[in-house]
């Protein structure tokens, strides 16, 4: 059985794309039968793996509208290994066409539910903002990872997210969980990071994982060419520090 993990953050720009992409990697590499699955209309996580966005006949967009099932549209990353359902700008459109179809927020479920015993973990990248699609992987998913910069301005957003994520759990899948907060682009020299890392340590505990991603150079370059940091450059800190998440997860999800 697929175990299905969204990666959501509403606030932008704190590494939920890299963090989705390297931990598919990782745990591709670790023996689990992976997919990726690209709800962002910017098709990040798609390049990053390796895909090219402008070049798709069939994505998640066509999958979520009924237009395709998830086995037309699926791909293979060609560095990481791991499947990728992907997503262009086609995927914008979905917002609106979606309003008007029937379980609207249950559209990414059905469609996976079919391929259950594909893969071992299916990881949904969202937009960074609380939209039909971040609906829509947080009704399919069992448990939320949410990646953070131990920064104020992110345990403003947290509070938001953990209370979106209530509200889904009471009204709409009641699965859903929180499995962690990731600590990213961490710079142990900064007092301040040091400071909002002992507050989450302090009022979430064990659900805050051990691995730390550092700040890294070689992570930000990887999609650029169109490989997870990884694979990209396996002795860099922050592939390091991915590998060691991944190995987290493995262990963390036998316990849920």
């Amino acid at each position: 059985m697929a175990r299905i993990f969204c990666v959501a953050n509403q606030k932008g720009g704190v590494g939920k794309t890299t963090t989705c992409v390297n931990l598919a990697a990782a745990l591709q590499q670790a023996g689990q039968r992976t997919l990726l699955v690209d709800l962002d209309p910017q098709g990040n996580a798609t390049m990053g793996s390796g895909i090219d966005k402008r070049a798709l006949q069939k994505s998640v967009y066509h999958v979520l509208v009924g237009l395709a099932t998830l086995d037309q549209a699926r791909a293979s990353s060609p560095s990481g290994g791991y499947d990728v359902l992907p997503a262009n700008r086609d995927l914008a459109g979905a917002e609106v066409e979606l309003v008007a179809l029937e379980r609207r927020e249950n559209r990414l479920r059905d469609a996976l539910k079919a391929f259950d015993a594909d893969y071992d973990f299916v990881l949904v990248d969202c937009p960074p903002s609380l939209s039909m699609l971040t609906l829509n992987g947080l009704c399919a998913a069992h448990g939320v990872i949410i990646p953070m910069q131990c920064e104020y301005y992110a345990l403003e957003g947290l509070s938001d997210l953990v209370n979106t994520i209530k509200k889904v759990h009471a009204n709409l899948n009641r699965d859903l969980k929180i499995i962690g907060l990731l600590r990213v682009m961490f710079d142990p020299r900064m007092t301040l990071q040091q400071q909002v890392s002992a507050q989450l340590e302090n009022h979430f505990a064990d659900k805050v994982f051990r691995a730390i991603v550092p700040r890294n150079v070689r992570l930000a370059e990887a999609p650029s060419h169109g490989m997870p940091g990884v694979i990209f450059d396996k002795a860099a800190k922050g592939a390091q520090a991915y590998m060691a998440f991944a190995t987290e997860m493995i262990e963390r999800v036998k316990t849920l």
